[in-house]
């Protein structure tokens, strides 16, 4: 548009007039544009990407870093329905009993690592949780069936889960509240990446000689607690975040009552999203007839889906409703299990994991930063630890439900079921995303 108003009538008479000259057109080879368009939209992603991890605390990074070395040992909890059946003959349900037990023992840890973190800290939790659950990693390798087996799955889960709720605890101490969603998906960064390498890993190690799963898994969580113990000091507490001093008594988990509605929805989803532990690797083996290495393959694709797109994911939408980025994200996890009877082949079973992996970027870091802003630093171990138990019920529950649905309705009814129990939680998130607007912390 021309900046004189007065002349403006003379655009189309200037430019019909306007000199034609004979300078040749630059050839352009064929799917340039397209390759230029590529590149800029890759150097976006890169700057954003890059963006994402900045301003986060030193301390938040030791804790992601050592967070990756003990996940680069995540072994023996995805293959351990594969383990049970394979080597010691377990039936489907038999190994979910295992596998249940495993969750009663995480719901203890939890509940403990909750308590003892509001008492002595997050740091010396976590050290003892890594250094004592590796041994006991170890141990349970050597175990025979029987009553030493099913006792031995609950210490394993109570040693090795109480670490949960120390290290949600440790990063909200060194994260401001608006910083939290990304801290978190940082440190799910390096759970994922280690849960990249480790299973992959695994799935060979297991054609060779399941044993290797239980010493890898307790070597790196004792190393991963020993890094902890160097990295973090116990100076470190001096840099923590601080926060407004909270009035009034400590406020209870378990009289909010809006906060044990959500863990509600959590547990319903939670049940669906954890057969990944269990009927999930049992169905590629059986139904799709997938050997371990390609069930290591599907995993390893999921968290490197993670390492990649989930700190952008997650600065896109931070400033939005958590509960309602949920409820999109429990459609998600839905739609990845639920559709699994559709198709047998390698190429559908990837693309509904990575349907289920977007859900699951939708859901977690929001859900732990929402839980450690609800909650003053009084109570955060004690809400962090419901909602770590609320995880190890599922844990429990989800073996027990879905092994036996599996086992005795077959997989087709277990998996369409999870589809229909994600919608209803879709709608049930949205009703809870309408109230939370009006809730405030300490309600």
């Amino acid at each position: 548009m021309f900046r004189n108003p007065q002349i403006a009538f003379l655009g189309p008479i200037a430019e019909s007039v306007r000199p034609v000259t004979n300078t040749p057109l630059e050839p352009t080879e064929p799917g340039s544009g397209l390759i230029a368009r590529l590149r800029s939209l890759l150097r976006r992603f890169f700057e954003h990407y890059r963006k994402s991890f900045q301003g986060l605390s030193r301390e938040v990074w030791i804790l992601s870093v050592v967070l990756l070395v003990n996940r680069c040992g995540t072994m023996v909890v995805p293959f351990l329905a594969l383990y049970l059946t394979a080597e010691h003959g377990f039936t489907e349900s038999g190994a979910g009993e295992i596998m249940a037990m495993y969750g009663v023992g995480s719901m203890v840890g939890v509940g403990l690592g909750g308590h003892f973190v509001d008492r002595a800290g997050y740091r010396i939790v976590q050290i003892v949780s890594m250094i004592v659950g590796g041994l006991a990693f170890m141990g349970f390798g050597l175990l025979e069936p029987g009553v030493g087996m099913l006792a031995g799955a609950v210490v394993m889960g109570m040693l090795v889960e109480s670490f949960r709720p120390a290290n949600t605890t440790a990063v909200a101490a060194f994260a401001p509240p608006k910083d939290r969603p990304r801290a978190y998906a940082l440190n799910r960064l390096a759970l994922n990446l280690g849960w990249t390498l480790a299973p992959a890993l695994a799935g060979f190690l297991a054609e060779v000689d399941y044993s290797w799963l239980f010493w890898i898994d307790g070597a790196t969580c004792i190393a991963a607690g020993i890094a902890l113990a160097i990295l973090l000091p116990a100076s470190s507490r001096e840099r923590e975040v601080q926060e407004p001093e909270p009035v009034g008594p400590v406020r209870s988990p378990l009289r909010d009552r809006f906060f044990l509605s959500v863990l509600g929805l959590l547990f319903v989803q939670g049940v669906v999203f954890c057969q990944v532990m269990g009927t999930y690797p049992l169905y590629l083996r059986d139904v799709n007839g997938f050997r371990e290495r390609v069930i290591g393959f599907v995993m390893l694709l999921n968290g490197a889906l993670i390492v990649l797109v989930e700190m952008p994911l997650v600065r896109t939408i931070e400033h939005r409703s958590p509960l309602r980025v949920m409820a999109v994200g429990v459609v998600f996890v839905g739609l990845g299990f639920g559709l699994l009877p559709l198709h047998s082949s390698l190429a559908w079973v990837v693309l509904l994991m990575l349907v289920w992996t977007v859900g699951e970027m939708l859901v977690s870091p929001l859900l732990s930063s929402w839980v450690a802003n609800r909650a003053d630093k009084r109570s955060r171990g004690r809400y962090m630890a419901a909602m770590g138990m609320t995880f190890s019920l599922c844990n429990v529950a989800a073996p027990l439900v879905g092994t036996r649905v599996y086992e005795n309705q077959g997989p087709d009814v277990l998996w369409y079921g999870c589809l229909g129990v994600c919608v209803l939680a879709y709608f049930a998130y949205q009703i809870a995303a309408k109230r939370d607007v009006a809730v405030t912390v300490g309600e």
